[in-house]
């Protein structure tokens, strides 16, 4: 199994809203506009959407530092200690477009086990909607793309799984329901699943 981070084992929605709010108010931009082009992808990504004429490293930089911030208001998703637990005899990793130096961290302090294989935005080129991701993961794990189930709770990282060859169960934590796939979406994370 992959699982993306955020939205998916980590309730973080609340302090990105606050970050991203705060960083866009701070640029003069719409802090909704902004908002919208998250979900799912590395910050200097959505810096170079949102605000083409700034550094997306001296942003990032910044967005970390808010992000620093909100550390302690982040917790585990309900369901996902015992979730991670159970997959102890399992091949498993983590997928996602934040930063090891955030969640790592996180994982710790709130006692959530840690997978040997983590792949994080920077290790890739070409982030979320892009495979790289999710199909690095895969190899790490020694696994076929196809046999590796992806949990995500972003349009961009449903795509990249997609786009790798994976399953995907897409949770609707962050983001609604989305019917035109062939993804099974679920209200809240490791409850009854619907199939659209």
């Amino acid at each position: 199994m992959l699982f993306d981070v955020d939205g998916v084992l980590l309730d973080s929605a609340a302090a990105h809203r606050n970050v991203w709010s705060s960083w866009s108010q701070t640029r003069g931009l719409d802090p909704e506009k902004v908002w919208q082009l998250t979900f799912g992808r590395r910050p200097e990504d959505t810096v170079k959407d949102a605000a083409a004429h700034l550094d997306p490293a001296v942003e990032r930089k910044v967005l970390d530092e808010l992000l620093a911030k909100e550390g302690d208001s982040i917790l585990p998703v309900d369901g996902a200690a015992d979730l991670l637990e159970a997959l102890t005899d399992s091949p498993w990793a983590i997928v996602t477009s934040g930063d090891r130096a955030f969640v790592e961290p996180r994982f710790v302090a709130t006692g959530l086990p840690l997978p040997a294989v983590r792949v994080y935005g920077n290790d890739v080129e070409h982030a979320k909607p892009a495979p790289d991701c999710f199909a690095l993961a895969a190899s790490r794990l020694g696994l076929a793309t196809s046999a590796c189930l992806v949990v995500e709770d972003a349009p961009a990282g449903i795509r990249a799984a997609v786009a790798a060859g994976c399953p995907v169960v897409g949770l609707t934590t962050t983001t609604r329901k989305n019917r035109s796939g062939k993804h099974t979406c679920a209200p809240r994370p490791w409850q009854k699943c619907e199939t659209y």
